[in-house]
């Protein structure tokens, strides 16, 4: 298929003992076999009370990025994560950072829920003081009817100023893409075209709203 990255995912598997941990290894394992060079970022769910055993399991065969959205600021998880918990999810990216010093963590937002953007940026200060390393913000868009409703649409220039926010915590965008799933593409910096990527006047006021960004560390500090 010529695929150079790929990320595994599931869902919460609350069943299994290990929370489907050793499933994301083998998968891990699988893909390595076939192709080394593949890079693989696993989007984890938050392993509620099977930490430790899914970490244990992780470190035998850890990927090349550790992604764990928190999806929403605290105040609103009981609509938008119910059961889950923000304090744990916080816990599981800063344990796999400390036992991986090496390996980028990465973590997933969405906006237009109802939140407040000093909210947003409230988050991406806990993210950083957990030793995430990557984060991606994307406008939320009801899927169905039986979702929840969007509140607000985030203008680009809000956007603009979320990643002002973020530069200022020491974190330097790597990369701005419009996509309709909210994915995007990171690139090293050795492969940069030297172009500054931002929103486009190519791009439609709805494709712009759909813009999602991505934040990688240079000097990370925070006061």
């Amino acid at each position: 298929m010529g695929l150079r990255y790929v990320v595994v995912t599931s869902l919460d598997r609350d069943d299994l003992r290990d929370g489907g941990a050793q499933h994301f290894a083998d998968c891990i394992s699988a893909i390595r076999e076939k192709n080394p060079t593949i890079k693989i970022e696993t989007l984890v769910p938050d392993f509620r009370g099977r930490m430790d055993r899914a970490l244990d399991i992780l470190t035998v065969t850890p990927p090349d990025v550790f992604n764990h959205n928190l999806e929403n600021v605290p105040r609103l998880y009981r609509q938008v994560r119910p059961g889950a918990d923000y304090n744990w999810s916080l816990k599981l990216l800063e344990r796999f950072k400390e036992a991986h010093p090496e390996i980028p963590t990465k973590s997933g937002l969405m906006v237009g829920l109802g939140e407040t953007n000093e909210e947003i940026i409230e988050v991406m200060r806990d993210l950083r003081r957990h030793g995430v390393t990557m984060l991606t913000l994307g406008q939320y868009l009801q899927p169905s009817r039986h979702h929840l409703p969007v509140q607000r649409y985030v203008s680009p220039d809000e956007f603009e100023e979320m990643k002002a926010e973020a530069m200022a915590m020491g974190l330097h965008p790597r990369r701005l893409r419009s996509v309709r799933s909210f994915v995007l593409s990171c690139r090293p910096a050795s492969q940069r075209d030297g172009s500054e990527v931002k929103l486009t006047a190519r791009q439609s006021p709805r494709e712009r709203f759909r813009a999602a960004i991505c934040f990688y560390p240079a000097r990370l500090t925070f006061p």
